[in-house]
C-alpha cells in the first residue's frame, strides 16, 4: 500500500525525521566530549593527555586522546550507559570527574608548584575508641588550598600529621575537592618520632584526609596538639564511656545532640604546638555514618587500591595510577561529620555570646538535606548578625568561610 495522500506523506516524513534524529542522539550516546581549561592562566589547555577509564577495582583504561589547541576532546566510550572515570592528566598532576557515556565535561585544571600561598585548615576532628588491643584513633582533616592565581601543591611533603610516638599506622586516605578517595601511603620522618607526612597533591579547593592508627591503652593517654597549617576549628569526639581532660581553657564542651558521644572543641588554631589533652577510661569508637550494606559506599578502607604517583616518565600510561570510583565510608561520610561538627561549633559560639538565642533543646543533629538546610539558614543568620554589629569583622569572616566550604562539601555527602 503506498502512501499517497498528503497528510500520509506528512506523517511519513515527520516519522522519518524522528527516526533520523533518534539513530543520530544513539550513535552519540557513545562519546565523551569535553573542554579542559587551565584555571591557573584562565585558558584552555592544549595537549593534555585524557584517558576514559574504568571504575574497576584497577581502573583499567579503555580509551585515550589529548586535548586540542581549544582544549577540547572527544572520547569513544564502550558502552553508553556505563560509569567510567575520566583523567586528565595536566602538569604530572591527575584531574578526575566521572561521567557516563553522552556527557559533556567541562573539567578545570592548574599548574603545579612546590611553594604555594593560600593553604589552611578548616576543621580538624579527631576520634577515638577502645578495642580489645588498645586504643584506636581516626584523626580526620579538611585543607583548603585557597591560592590566588590557583596553584596545586606538589612535592614530597603537602602534608603533614604529628600522631604520639607509639603510634601504628593502620591506613591513611585522602580525597581532593572530586571527592573521588585513594589510600595512601605516609612515611615517618627520620629524627622526629611521631612525625608522618605525605606526597599528595593539594588541589585548589577542599582536600580531606584520614589517619587512622592504634596505640597501647591503659585507661589513660595524653595527647599534644600540633599542625603543619593553621585550623579554624579542632573537635574531639568521644564516646560517653570517656572522660576528656585539659589544662587549657582553650577548649570548650559542646552540646552535641547525639546520645552516643560526646563532643570538646576548640578554634582558631595556628601552625605548630597547640594545646594538650587527656582521655580517660573506655568505650567503643563511634562510626561515623552507616553506610547501607547494599550501598556501593561500602567498600572498606583495606580494598581501596593506593594512590601512584604520576611522574613525567610515566604520563603516557597512566593506568597504574589508581583510585577508586566511590568513597570509602570514612572519607564518604567525612564530608558530613564535617559539616555536623562545623554546625555544631557554630551553633555552640552564638548561644556563648551575650544576647544571643538560647539554644533549642537537645536533639540529633540534623543531616542530609536537613543538614544543608541548616547551614543555610545558619549563613543567613550569620549576615544579619553582621549587619546588626553584634559580631567581629574577623569571626564572621572566620565563620561564614567555614560555614560555606562545609556547606560546599557536605552537598554530595550521604546523608
Amino acid at each position: 500500500m503506498y502512501c499517497t495522500s498528503l497528510r500520509c506523506r506528512v506523517l511519513l516524513l515527520v516519522l522519518m525525521l524522528a527516526l533520523s534524529w533518534s539513530i543520530s542522539r544513539s550513535a552519540g550516546t557513545d562519546q565523551i566530549s569535553g573542554t579542559v581549561r587551565n584555571e591557573t592562566r584562565g585558558l584552555p589547555t592544549a595537549g593534555d593527555s585524557v584517558l576514559l577509564l574504568r571504575p574497576d577495582a584497577d581502573l583499567q583504561e579503555v580509551a585515550h586522546t589529548a586535548t586540542d589547541e581549544r582544549g577540547q576532546f572527544r572520547i569513544r566510550a564502550p558502552g553508553p550507559m556505563d560509569h567510567y572515570v575520566v583523567r586528565v592528566i595536566h602538569d604530572h598532576v591527575a584531574y578526575d570527574q566521572r561521567a557516563i557515556g553522552g556527557n559533556t565535561l567541562a573539567i578545570s585544571v592548574f599548574d603545579s608548584a612546590r611553594r604555594v600561598a593560600g593553604i589552611h585548615g578548616t576543621i580538624e576532628i579527631f576520634r577515638a575508641g577502645t578495642t580489645a588491643s588498645g586504643l584506636h584513633v581516626s584523626d580526620m582533616y579538611e585543607i583548603v588550598n585557597d591560592s590566588r592565581p590557583p596553584f596545586t601543591l606538589v612535592g614530597a611533603r603537602t602534608f603533614a600529621a604529628y600522631l604520639p610516638p607509639n603510634a601504628k599506622i593502620d591506613s591513611v586516605l585522602a580525597a581532593g575537592p572530586g571527592k573521588i578517595g585513594v589510600l595512601i601511603s605516609a612515611r615517618a620522618v627520620a629524627g622526629e618520632p611521631g612525625l608522618f607526612v605525605v606526597e599528595f597533591p593539594l588541589r585548589p579547593g577542599a582536600n580531606k584526609f584520614a589517619f587512622n592508627y592504634d596505640l597501647p591503652y591503659a585507661s589513660h593517654a595524653k595527647f599534644q596538639t600540633r599542625r603543619m597549617y593553621s585550623v579554624q576549628q579542632l573537635a574531639v569526639m568521644l564516646p560517653h564511656g570517656m572522660k576528656f581532660e585539659s589544662s587549657s581553657g582553650a577548649f570548650a564542651e559542646l552540646a552535641a545532640g547525639n546520645p552516643n558521644y560526646q563532643v570538646t572543641a576548640t578554634k582558631l588554631l595556628p601552625a605548630g604546638s597547640g594545646p594538650t589533652f587527656e582521655i580517660f577510661g573506655g568505650g567503643a569508637l563511634l562510626p561515623i555514618e552507616a553506610a547501607k550494606p547494599s550501598s556501593p559506599l561500602a567498600i572498606p578502607p583495606n580494598q581501596l587500591p593506593r594512590q601512584t604517583v604520576v611522574s613525567p616518565a610515566a604520563q603516557p600510561s597512566l593506568t597504574n595510577s589508581r583510585t577508586w570510583w566511590p568513597l570509602s565510608p570514612l572519607l564518604a561520610a567525612a564530608g558530613a561529620l564535617l559539616a555536623t561538627m562545623s554546625w555544631i561549633v557554630w551553633r555552640a559560639r552564638r548561644g556563648a555570646r551575650p544576647g544571643a538565642t538560647t539554644p533549642a533543646p537537645r536533639q540529633r543533629a540534623p543531616r542530609g538535606p536537613a543538614l544543608l538546610q541548616a547551614l543555610r539558614q545558619e549563613l543567613s543568620r550569620l549576615d544579619a548578625e553582621r549587619a546588626r554589629g553584634t559580631i567581629s569583622a574577623e569571626e564572621y569572616a572566620s565563620t561564614k568561610l567555614a560555614l560555606e566550604k562545609t556547606l560546599q562539601g557536605s552537598a554530595g555527602a550521604p546523608g
